[in-house]
């Protein structure tokens, strides 16, 4: 269950990113409500993951699929680079990520 709870909050950072970019010209109070909205959950989640798992292993997973799922995003939707360099370095992120969960058992 807690690894369910790293991924809710990682839709939430994944997220929050291209909404800030959305506001930009809109009033600077949207941009804070924006980030407290999408900070708030990831807060309470995390929270709750690390009843159940070590506080290093929820933060490296959590920063690590955020950090996959936000390149994915931005190659997808908002055509960021894909060039092989930077997609390598994602499937390094992706393997450590593979390790976190495997050895943190």
């Amino acid at each position: 269950m807690a690894w369910l709870y790293i991924l809710l909050a990682d839709v939430f950072e994944i997220a929050w990113p291209f909404v800030l970019k959305r506001s930009v010209g809109l009033p600077k109070w949207t941009t804070l409500l924006s980030g407290v909205v999408f900070a708030l959950p990831i807060f309470l989640l995390l929270g709750e993951s690390v009843k159940c798992l070590p506080a290093s292993t929820v933060y490296a997973g959590f920063a690590g699929i955020a950090t996959v799922g936000t390149a994915i995003v931005g190659i997808a939707f908002f055509g960021e680079s894909a060039n092989l360099a930077r997609l390598c370095s994602v499937m390094l992120v992706v393997v450590g990520l593979v390790g976190v969960k495997l050895f943190s058992e």
